[in-house]
């Protein structure tokens, strides 16, 4: 199955809209294993284990990885979310943007080494930053569009001389020339839920990964209402508020709760009767 095959199957099996992210922090682990960088794959299998019902995607983020020297516990939490969730995609969140044959070995990276469905990557530097990774069928590219930070300003919402913003361009290439696969989707922040809308109106197919809510404070309703069609799926990603639900040794039921509780938020906000 692609990426967005995955994705449909896991979102219509869990009745989901939400992804995890994995995005873990020695200082913040429960009880005897804080601050054990030892214990990053126990901490996220466990988060996995607990909330595997309950999401469409999870989304580990390298750098917390690679900042323990932990990419060996990476690659076995790949293997173990295979194994505890069957079926549901993997997004390694790495906003890799690089061209030639230096992208070819990021494109390695995410779909060899770490076997990912899908890999977030920035089109600063255009079509060929991103043509090495549609080379592995059936894989997913998430490109960066109109994202939740505040500098996301400084270059996304400036006008182009056709009058785009620079991310309304972005979604027009993303939906039309440079998909020429089917792979692309694009990430677009709940914290801006006037720009999903009009992204989503320039892609009305598109995969949108939508991360903001919870811990950065994005409307999981308003985010909804402007992302979700019936035809074109939303990937609504909560990291912090799931991960450190509680800090004792219920850490992995307490983030249950969590996505529990997030999860139904999201669904209470479908517009009408659902096809």
């Amino acid at each position: 199955m692609t990426f967005t095959e995955n994705l449909a199957a896991a979102a219509a099996r869990n009745d989901s809209m939400l992804c995890v992210g994995l995005d873990p922090e020695p200082a913040r682990f429960p009880g005897g294993w804080k601050n054990d960088a030892a214990r990053i794959h126990d901490f996220c299998a466990a988060i996995v284990e607990a909330t595997r019902d309950q999401v469409c995607a999870y989304k580990p983020q390298i750098a917390y990885f690679a900042a323990q020297r932990a990419e060996d516990q990476l690659e076995r939490l790949m293997a173990t979310i295979r194994r505890l969730a069957p079926g549901v995609p993997v997004i390694l969140d790495a906003k890799r943007g690089d061209i030639g044959a230096t992208a070819e070995q990021y494109a390695r990276e995410a779909f060899v080494r770490y076997q990912a469905d899908a890999v977030t990557l920035s089109p600063f530097m255009g079509l060929d930053s991103i043509e090495p990774y549609q080379r592995y069928d059936g894989r997913g590219l998430i490109l960066l569009c109109r994202t939740s930070n505040p500098g996301g300003d400084d270059l996304q919402a400036q006008r182009l001389a056709n009058g785009d913003a620079l991310y309304e361009h972005i979604a027009r290439l993303a939906a039309g020339p440079w998909n020429r696969n089917g792979q692309i989707g694009l990430v677009v922040g709940a914290t801006y839920p006037q720009e999903i809308e009009r992204v989503r109106a320039l892609a009305p197919t598109l995969p949108l990964l939508i991360p903001g809510i919870g811990a950065q404070g994005g409307d999981a309703q308003a985010t909804v209402r402007a992302g979700w069609r019936r035809d074109a799926p939303i990937i609504v990603s909560s990291s912090r508020a799931v991960l450190y639900a509680g800090a004792g040794e219920d850490f992995a039921a307490a983030a249950r709760a969590v996505a529990v509780s997030t999860r139904e938020l999201l669904q209470r906000a479908l517009p009408g009767p659902r096809a």
